[in-house]
């Protein structure tokens, strides 16, 4: 068979390619930094081109993917910090689409597990894909405890599955060899202890947390989750010595049982559940002008 000297060999094509793509990414950043926010995920090649493009290089393509991801949220988080309402809801989906392909590229990525865990639970509100991505995880991940003690919290504090999430502690506990993760696993986690688990849990994220948008969004929700803390002691301190509940938090500001006025850090406003649960007008996220 006579050689073509004008064929190109396949890797040295899927190699070509992957230096396109790593090329493309500082000019589309700039691009894309003056674009409207709701636009800066752009397009990313499906996972079944990826593959292939990535040839030997499946971990830089995953970590470019996060790296993507933790742009747009961190365009997401300043606007929101600084007050500035965003033009539309964030783009979620996409957001976990790309997580997703990142890890199947590269299932050894923690931050990917790590940012995915922020923000499909907290707030797209999708626990069975979050826990679906770190069971994913926990398969190559076997060493690491965070990823069983994520889940554990999870099914606890969103899922209220106690047995399921004794099952992660317990996961967790034996990895760690922290005495608190075996003792979690071995407690009913009732409804007047989630805000304090959820206090504990994001101060454990926070610790952990190296990048600055995601360190600030863990920040503004601890933030919240200590007011309402105060409001339920106060709540529960009217209870003790009324015998009964509160009628709304303005109640219990004027007769002395809380002060200061609690505030919520993304601009709502707190309130009492006829059941006594305290909830807040902001439901836990900034505003956007088509809510």
């Amino acid at each position: 068979m006579k050689y073509n000297k004008f064929l190109i060999p396949p890797h040295l094509l899927c190699l070509s390619g992957l230096l396109l793509y790593c090329l493309l990414i500082g000019p589309f950043t700039s691009y894309m930094r003056n674009k409207p926010i709701e636009e800066k995920l752009g397009y990313v090649p499906s996972i079944k081109l990826l593959k292939p493009l990535s040839a030997d290089q499946k971990e830089l393509t995953a970590a470019s993917l996060v790296f993507k991801v933790m742009m747009y949220f961190g365009g997401l988080v300043s606007k929101a910090e600084q007050g500035t309402l965003i033009e539309q809801q964030p783009d979620l989906q996409g957001m976990s689409r790309l997580l997703h392909n990142a890890v199947r590229l590269d299932p050894y990525n923690m931050d990917a597990y790590y940012f995915a865990q922020g923000f499909l639970t907290w707030d797209a509100r999708q626990f069975k894909v979050a826990n679906d991505l770190l069971d994913y995880g926990m398969k190559y991940r076997d060493w690491d405890w965070q990823l069983p003690y994520f889940a554990g919290f999870n099914h606890a504090f969103f899922l209220k599955e106690y047995a399921k999430a004794a099952e992660y502690y317990k996961r967790a506990g034996e990895l760690s060899g922290y005495d608190m993760y075996k003792s979690l696993a071995g407690r009913y986690l009732q409804e007047s202890g989630q805000t304090e688990l959820a206090i504990g849990y994001l101060h454990g994220m926070l610790r952990n947390a190296n990048n600055q948008a995601v360190r600030q969004n863990y920040q503004t929700r601890l933030k919240a989750f200590q007011e309402v803390l105060r409001i339920e002691q106060a709540r529960d301190q009217f209870k003790a010595e009324r015998g009964g509940l509160p009628g709304s938090v303005e109640q219990l500001l004027q007769q002395g049982y809380l002060k200061p006025v609690p505030v919520d850090p993304y601009g709502g406003r707190f309130y009492l559940e006829p059941s006594g649960k305290v909830a807040t007008t902001s439901k836990f996220a900034f505003a956007t002008k088509n809510k």
